[in-house]
């Protein structure tokens, strides 16, 4: 596995509790593009008619969150930090059916304070 951050040490707010922010290393993003399948859809097309929660695209949303949030620690961490703070997540859709997740933030260097 590439060299990442621990997932303790991203925080949507602009702070770590027990750290304090020793060096700004700017933005940094990870990105992916999904798509549905044909049988994903048709899956999905027949959740709708029941109702409530459709699976199969919360599971399709939910492995495009992980592997953005995942893309944006190995970037992070490629560029010295060991910390993101105000991190984000994005998504558009590209083209019919198809969608960019973006999970981005600032990579930090902290470091505990006594």
């Amino acid at each position: 596995m590439p060299n990442t951050i621990p997932h303790a040490m991203v925080s949507t707010g602009n702070e770590i509790f027990g750290h304090r922010v020793v060096r700004p290393l700017g933005i940094v993003r990870g990105i992916t593009v999904r798509s549905r399948s044909v049988i994903g859809n048709l899956g999905a097309a027949l959740q709708t008619l029941v109702g409530g929660n459709i699976s199969i695209y919360t599971e399709l949303c939910e492995k495009a969150r992980e592997e953005a949030f995942e893309l944006m620690l190995q970037h992070a961490a490629a560029i010295g930090a060991n910390a993101v703070l105000a991190m984000r997540y994005d998504a558009n859709d590209v083209a019919e059916g198809v969608t960019e997740v973006l999970a981005y933030g600032t990579a930090v260097q902290v470091e505990a304070v006594a």
